[in-house]
């Protein structure tokens, strides 16, 4: 029978942590975006490539994204990053003494 050690924790890298989450960034954005907008992985890539184009014998433009599209990728992009700062808040706290 094989005794149990008490699980000890890895000390942590900043900077290695912090370049993970970095990392990470754009897939969570890309995830939360896909979530909000009810889109599916191809169609968010599809939606990136696409451009705003002339109506058809008109000077108007259709736009690539809605109003409501860009309004919802910003404020997934805000909490996205709200939540990377407050995540990295831990590393600003100065060590107690």
């Amino acid at each position: 029978m094989k005794k149990l050690v008490p699980h000890t924790p890895v000390p942590v890298n900043m900077l290695q942590d912090i370049h993970a989450h970095l990392i990470n960034f754009p897939i969570r954005f890309r995830e939360k975006v896909c979530e909000e907008c009810s889109w599916s992985i191809p169609t968010f890539y599809r939606k990136m490539r696409a451009l705003d184009k002339p109506a058809e014998g008109d000077k108007k433009m259709i736009p690539a994204l809605s109003n409501a599209e860009k309004e919802k990728i910003m404020a997934v992009l805000d909490e996205v990053f709200l939540e990377l700062q407050t995540y990295c808040d831990q590393y600003r706290k100065k060590p107690r003494s």
